[in-house]
């Protein structure tokens, strides 16, 4: 279900139950483009059913899905109809259109486009964990994120979030871990990284399918290079490639995770109803585990925006703060030594 992740934290101040967030999407349904329309966002039914539920409730975890509609006009096809329209202006009025007019034509050109253009749609899942007070988007960028966090804030009111920050930030982290060659707790090192030169240069180093605890590796983490991507897996039950910015990515979950499903479907015929369940609680059972275990080897959750460990509601913008910003790799203090035991504390539980 889930493919890239980006995690927030919800402010304390909200607290709408699963009936009333069905109202609330229930007001924002997505409504496809208009003839000349460019673009066009909002909810369906996450099972994909006429008339189901628009928030999924499986296990206490709550599903949503986002579905945006663009009609896709080439630049170049624009460029070429405003031509045409400036063209016939000079030819009428003897005079070349200025820049303002310019710019009005092509405006007009892309609204006479618009109705021939194709529509193309894309899904995002939403997964709210209330009890955690967590908020997870499947997006691959941090621009497709900030509008998902726009549309939501503004269909759920006193909503509030915040990106999860961590003490140390995800380059220092996967500096060490590469440069000593010790995974965190509960974690171990795939072999995929990236690493770039903090200098002018920008050099860029990158390694696929190559082990990573090689001198060569540990020689440019010593000569300054930073770590933006390395790849991780979690319990040998859930493999990711952990970015800067604290943005999972390539989320695969291992086949030892689906062996319980199997054997219970075994011989019996699983309906689509089913599968839906399943692979929800399969999900979210095994992220809500695997979340405050990354953190934890992250150093913990910054508690800049909190007191006394309650988070403070933060700004409802789409402009929500970026990831902590990398110190020096070769500055790095090691991380601090996650707790050795695997349960969390009641904030985390599923």
């Amino acid at each position: 279900m889930f493919k890239n992740l980006i995690v927030y934290r919800i402010g304390e101040g909200w607290s709408a139950s699963a009936p009333q967030l069905e109202a609330e999407l229930a007001k924002a349904r997505f409504v496809p483009c208009g003839a000349t329309q460019q673009k066009s966002a909002g909810w369906i039914e996450p099972r994909g059913e006429k008339h189901a539920a628009m928030v999924e409730v499986v296990g206490g975890q709550w599903v949503l899905k986002l579905m945006s509609e663009q009609r896709v006009v080439p630049g170049s096809v624009v460029k070429r109809r405003t031509e045409e329209i400036a063209e016939q202006i000079e030819q009428q009025t003897g005079r070349k259109p200025g820049k303002k007019q310019t710019k009005e034509l092509k405006e007009q050109a892309l609204l006479e486009l618009l109705p021939m253009a194709f529509t193309k749609q894309g899904s995002t899942w939403v997964w709210i964990s209330p009890k955690a007070r967590l908020l997870v988007l499947d997006c691959g960028s941090q621009a497709r994120a900030d509008e998902v966090v726009t549309l939501l804030v503004k269909a759920l009111d006193g909503l509030s979030l915040s990106l999860i920050q961590t003490e140390m930030s995800p380059a220092v982290a996967m500096s060490h871990w590469l440069g000593t060659g010790e995974p965190p707790y509960q974690f171990s090192i795939d072999r995929e990284c990236e690493l770039k030169s903090p200098d002018e240069m920008k050099s860029v180093v990158r390694y696929a399918r190559h082990p990573l605890d090689t001198d060569e590796v540990k020689q440019h983490i010593q000569a300054g290079k930073v770590p933006t991507r390395v790849a991780m897996t979690w319990r040998d039950r859930l493999s990711f490639v952990l970015t800067e910015a604290l943005q999972l990515k390539k989320l695969a979950f291992q086949d030892v995770v689906f062996e319980g499903e199997a054997s219970k479907s075994a011989g019996s015929k699983t309906d689509k109803a089913e599968a839906f369940e399943a692979d929800v609680a399969i999900s979210t059972g095994e992220l809500v585990q695997m979340i405050p275990d990354l953190l934890e080897a992250l150093g913990g959750e910054s508690l800049t925006m909190a007191s006394a460990g309650t988070l403070q509601p933060a700004v409802k913008s789409a402009a929500v703060p970026a990831a902590a910003t990398p110190a020096s790799a070769g500055s790095a203090a090691p991380p601090k030594a996650p707790h050795p035991v695997a349960d969390h504390a009641p904030p985390w539980d599923a």
